[in-house]
């Protein structure tokens, strides 16, 4: 595990964004004042979605989780979290060319950019 606290934070709300891959998806818990939590990567199987959930609600009161590409790697996070009750929102994202090759590819980097995109509503709802 990486980059998150072992004692519980109490928040008034929080929000997880995922990039989605073939084999793992990145998650990252981002609070109300858009600050990044933690991020942990999960498989992309059922016991994954199960622990990513649990993961996530680890962290305080869950408003939503914005999942990128939810018509491809995304559906079957995005049909057990439905399931589960959460609201999901497929995020948009639109990264800067120039940035992505100046840094490479980062999972934790565009979960968490997932979670800024959220905050400035550049989402689609799912219903």
């Amino acid at each position: 595990m990486r980059k998150w606290s072992k004692t519980k934070k109490h928040l008034t709300s929080s929000e997880a964004q995922t990039d989605t891959h073939k084999d793992l998806h990145a998650a990252a818990v981002v609070d109300q004042y858009d600050h990044v939590l933690g991020t942990e990567c999960f498989p992309t199987t059922r016991d994954g979605y199960r622990l990513m959930l649990i993961w996530v609600r680890f962290f305080g009161n869950l408003q939503c989780v914005g999942i990128e590409c939810s018509g491809s790697y995304g559906a079957g996070l995005l049909r057990y979290l439905q399931t589960a009750g959460v609201e999901v929102l497929e995020v948009v994202t639109a990264p800067d060319k120039h940035e992505r090759r100046r840094r490479g590819k980062n999972s934790d980097f565009d979960a968490a950019s997932a979670g800024r995109c959220r905050l400035c509503r550049t989402v689609q709802y799912h219903t």
